[in-house]
C-alpha cells in the first residue's frame, strides 16, 4: 500500500506571444508552449490556463502551464 503524500510540488512556467502584431494568435501560443512541454521531457501537466489582455493589436495571448516531474512525487 502506498502512502499519500502530505504535500507536492507543483511547477509552472508562463510564456506569450510576442508583443504587436500577431499576438492575438492563439496557434502560435499553443505551439509555443506545446515545444516548451516537449523539452520537459516526462512531465505531467496538471492545467493550462490561457490570458487575454487586450491592447491595440488585438488580445494578447499568453499561458501558463502547471506540470510536475516524476522527481517531484
Amino acid at each position: 500500500m502506498t502512502s499519500t503524500p502530505e504535500f507536492w510540488t507543483v511547477r509552472h512556467f508562463s510564456q506569450a506571444n510576442p508583443a504587436g502584431a500577431g499576438c492575438d494568435s492563439m496557434p502560435a501560443l499553443l505551439r509555443r508552449l506545446a515545444d516548451s512541454i516537449e523539452t520537459l521531457g516526462p512531465a505531467e501537466v496538471q492545467d493550462v490556463v490561457i490570458h487575454g489582455e487586450l491592447t491595440e493589436h488585438g488580445t494578447w495571448r499568453s499561458g501558463t502551464v502547471y506540470y510536475h516531474l516524476p522527481a517531484d512525487s
